[in-house]
């Protein structure tokens, strides 16, 4: 693999770790006064309405003409539409615990599509890696309680999170035709047309779509939470997600998940004022050796 390629993949992957781990905290902020569906709805309208200004001003470059796309649609249906729908659903149908614990090991069930899909086989350190640093997120998450609710289509919709999240990023790194920022259009697209349409649909059922409407208008803390996560979570973090996965591979890239968990960390602490604990400390450094492993001394091994 090319130096290069190599420094810049895991810088954007890093990044895009850092990214998610403070969404968390702006995440709380737009559910706050609103439901999960209408902060998904609203992130990605403000995604795809600041994507198409770039484009109008030649910031981001995305040519589709004449090409098929068909690939690219797979891979917004994997993500952001059918994780989000997962994860959403599962989350309020089952315990912090059984979600935080379900939602880690979406970098093994990459590495599983990746030999699969893929034919790539992740290194024994790489699988070392990622099973130390899912060992850290698990130690963390019980530190809050082992609250079973045993839920089975909670289980059933978390397990679409991850199955979708582990295709994505398969389905991206074979999705070699188009540049990240092509990828990246398509999905703000397809998450802002479905999340908005669910999102109408439940709040004309339930009486407040004007009030829908309205959110970010009303609440500054629901337009800086929309803005965040739609400027940053979505368009920053998906073209260097897309990046990364380009650069060093899905299996690689994901590795660098168990970041964004030790970052939410530390975000809560410093600005939502939240207790820190040895157990999540161990937990923290377990994150970060598994991080260490996967990438720093498969490298070494491979040299």
């Amino acid at each position: 693999m090319n130096k290069r390629k190599l420094i810049v993949g895991i810088i954007c992957a890093l990044i895009v770790q850092l990214i998610f781990g403070f969404s968390l905290v702006f995440t709380s902020f737009g559910l706050a006064v609103a439901t999960p569906m209408s902060l998904l709805a609203w992130r990605f309208l403000c995604a795809f309405m600041i994507f198409q200004i770039c484009i109008w001003l030649g910031i981001i470059q995305v040519n589709l003409k004449g090409k098929t796309l068909t690939p690219l649609l797979i891979i917004a249906v994997f993500f952001p539409f059918l994780y989000f729908v997962g994860e959403t659903i599962g989350v309020n149908l089952t315990s912090a615990s059984e979600s935080g614990a379900m939602i880690a090991v979406i970098p093994i069930a990459t590495l599983t599509f990746s030999a699969l899909i893929l034919k790539i086989k992740p290194s024994k350190m790489q699988a070392l890696g990622i099973l130390v640093s899912i060992l850290g997120i698990i130690i963390i998450v019980i530190r809050q309680g082992i609250d079973l609710i045993f839920n089975p289509l909670g289980y059933a919709m978390l397990s679409l999170a991850v199955i979708s999240y582990a295709l994505y990023g398969v389905f991206a790194q074979k999705a070699k035709d188009f540049s990240a920022s092509e990828k990246s259009y398509i999905m703000s697209i397809i998450g802002a047309v479905t999340f908005t349409i669910l999102a109408s649909i439940e709040n004309i059922i339930h009486g407040t779509f004007t009030n829908f409407l309205l959110l970010p208008i009303q609440y500054p803390t629901f337009l800086l939470s929309i803005l965040y996560l739609g400027i940053g979570s979505s368009i920053g973090a998906f073209l260097l997600y897309n990046t990364a996965i380009d650069c060093i591979g899905a299996n690689r890239a994901v590795s660098f998940a168990g970041v964004s968990t030790v970052v939410a960390i530390t975000s809560g602490i410093l600005i939502l004022n939240e207790t820190f604990t040895l157990i999540q400390g161990i937990g923290a450094v377990l994150v970060i050796a598994g991080v260490y492993i996967a990438n720093v001394l498969t490298k070494r091994k491979k040299s």
